[in-house]
């Protein structure tokens, strides 16, 4: 991680109140579409949302899941999302601190976890750390947007910002998932340095 986690959650803080305007590319917008559509939870289903920023995901998957527990390290962020799920009706949306090592969801059923556009701000190591914890959660699916190489980035024209991202290759993503008891079941590739990864553990 480039920056530590307050510096991340002090940033993106103070940039909440702006952020769902400017999250208007064609990737980002095509990634939570399809991190929607292959979540796909039930109605007995409890989603974790990881990095859940201002709640697209989580919000968008409430009306068909039991539950969906979103965390952040931004409290900005989230304020926004529970303006958003106060908005919308939804009270079986519940947003509190957590982070990818540190999930803040003991004693919790887990089904499906999700996260868009988070965890590239991981290293390597750190992003494996976090696909072991998520895995301990016993879901038995885990579907990953975010920002990574299926090949070598132009560095001119780069997707992310170098100087507080971290992004991996997908070669890299899917040898720490199967690692960890998971089935590559989708890659979608969205962009050369943007995807979507579904992963699945059969007879959870």
């Amino acid at each position: 991680m480039k920056k530590t986690i307050e510096e991340h959650a002090d940033r993106f803080s103070e940039i909440a109140g702006d952020y769902d305007d400017d999250q208007d590319s064609d990737e980002y917008r095509a990634c939570v579409s399809l991190v929607v559509e292959h979540a796909d939870p039930n109605a007995d289903d409890t989603v974790l949302d990881l990095g859940t920023g201002t709640g697209a995901i989580a919000l968008a998957l409430a009306p068909d899941a039991k539950r969906v527990v979103a965390r952040d390290i931004s409290e900005g962020m989230m304020d926004e999302g529970r303006k958003k799920a106060d908005e919308q009706g939804l009270e079986n949306v519940e947003f509190g601190e957590g982070r990818f090592r540190g999930p803040n969801v003991d004693n919790e059923d887990v089904d499906i976890v999700v996260s868009n556009f988070a965890m590239h701000h991981l290293s390597d190591d750190e992003k494996r750390e976090a696909i072991e914890v998520i895995a301990g959660l016993g879901p038995r699916k885990f579907v990953l947007g975010d920002v990574m190489f299926f090949g070598s980035p132009d560095p001119d024209e780069p997707f992310y910002s170098p100087e507080v991202d971290d992004p991996s290759t997908v070669g890299h993503l899917a040898d720490v998932l199967t690692d960890n008891g998971f089935s590559l079941t989708a890659v979608e590739r969205v962009h050369e340095q943007v995807g979507v990864l579904v992963a699945e553990r059969y007879g959870e």
